[in-house]
């Protein structure tokens, strides 16, 4: 497995995104735990997990504790793993999906978090939504305090756009060392932030690189560019989709969600795909 760099830490080029097996839809526990160990095995030493993956209500934190406990388990070295969790969006328990961007907040969920995911220091924490009723910099405020506190490790922010990149890696002193953004080849209007991270040197995670849980499966009839050089290539046009992302920038780390051993065991073999310059040109115009 090629890795890449979050912060100063070396992670799998391609990691492990936890939100399907703990919302509407989920597998059992035990499919669940054998796709972390699946990926574990396949070399994927980074997972990307929120406190609001879950069917909401009491349940909040389903997902943390589900990844912490799956890798836990596994029985080999896992001090290289590095978990990434989420906080600012909640799940009510009726479907919905709401924020809170308070500082006040945020600093509770993430005590929580420490909490689920057993550990003393979160691996990277994000502030996962802007919150419309927030001063955007109070919020990633409470993200530097954690991280001054030495709660986290790391800091990132999610659903950001190119100023708030800025103004949050501002605030955090030039600390922050992610941006996890939707990017797939049918969403595709944050290349700015692509573009941005790149310049600055700092990850960028693109989340739903398929499409999201309900078109994933249709990826290869929507995109037949992406389809036709999978099948010369002889991948899926889902392992396609993730080397296309690789090949980019080095500043991009995709985490596939999956809920199948088979589906990340498939995704972690991306990294070995190499593109042409004209293969590449073709990709970014379908």
């Amino acid at each position: 497995m090629q890795t890449r760099r979050i912060g100063d830490a070396q992670v799998s080029a391609i990691g492990l995104g936890g939100m399907p097996m703990s919302i509407e839809g989920r597998p059992d526990e035990a499919r669940s735990i054998a796709t972390v160990h699946a990926a574990l095995d396949a070399g994927i030493t980074f997972f990307d997990t929120a406190d609001a993956y879950s069917l909401g209500g009491p349940e909040v934190g389903h997902n943390e504790t589900l990844i912490a406990e799956a890798v836990a388990s596994w029985g080999g070295d896992t001090s290289d793993v590095l978990i990434a969790t989420k906080g600012g969006h909640l799940r009510p328990g009726d479907g919905s999906w709401t924020l809170d961007g308070r500082p006040e907040y945020l600093k509770q969920a993430a005590e929580a978090s420490l909490k689920r995911l057993g550990v003393e220091v979160i691996g990277l924490y994000q502030f996962h939504r802007p919150d419309p009723q927030v001063d955007y910099a109070d919020s990633v405020g409470a993200i530097r305090d954690l991280l001054d506190a030495g709660k986290i490790r790391y800091a990132g922010v999610s659903n950001a756009n190119p100023a708030q990149i800025k103004l949050a890696d501002e605030i955090l002193g030039g600390r922050l060392v992610s941006v996890q953004n939707q990017f797939s080849p049918a969403f595709r209007s944050s290349e700015p932030e692509l573009e941005l991270c790149d310049e600055l040197g700092i990850a960028f995670l693109p989340w739903s690189p398929f499409g999201g849980i309900r078109r994933a499966a249709e990826l290869g009839d929507r995109f037949a560019v992406f389809s036709e050089i999978a099948a010369e290539k002889g991948v899926s046009a889902h392992v396609l989709t993730l080397a296309w992302m690789l090949a980019k920038s080095p500043v991009v780390v995709p985490i596939p969600g999956a809920s199948r051993p088979s589906s990340i065991q498939d995704s972690a073999t991306a990294v070995d795909v190499q593109l042409t310059p004209e293969e590449m040109s073709r990709l970014d115009a379908a």
